[in-house]
């Protein structure tokens, strides 16, 4: 397997729970309590990666409340989006070819999970 920084295993228990290998923990940077992501693709294979956790930023949160709020106390102020504008951005991706539900090529996962979790071993 191109690529291949650790490969190692562990045993199903009879409640189908499993320990993870402590190479693995390392690796990931994983500590007690985080949520892990398990992509089981088409042909059998599957890669664990940890899920990072979004920190909320203050400011969006803040500008999100601000237009909440005004759009309670101000419902006149909404209006509908333009058909002009719709047209344009109609115009804009009428073009592109895109399958949301195509998955990504192995390479691309591969890639994908490499960038995201590129760790160094200890």
């Amino acid at each position: 397997m191109a690529g291949l920084l650790l490969q190692t295993e562990s045993t199903l228990t009879d409640r189908y729970q499993t320990t993870i290998p402590d190479a693995v923990r390392k690796a990931l940077h994983l500590e007690k309590r985080d949520k892990i992501c398990y992509t089981v693709q088409s042909d059998g294979h599957v890669f664990l990666s940890k899920v990072d956790e979004i920190e909320d930023d203050p400011v969006i949160n803040e500008f999100l409340s601000f237009i909440a709020t005004d759009m309670k106390k101000n419902p006149g102020n909404l209006t509908a989006i333009d058909q002009t504008l719709v047209n344009r951005a109609q115009s804009l991706v009428s073009q592109v070819e895109i399958d949301l539900d195509a998955p990504l090529s192995n390479e691309d996962e591969v890639t994908q999970f490499s960038l995201n979790n590129k760790r160094e071993l200890p």
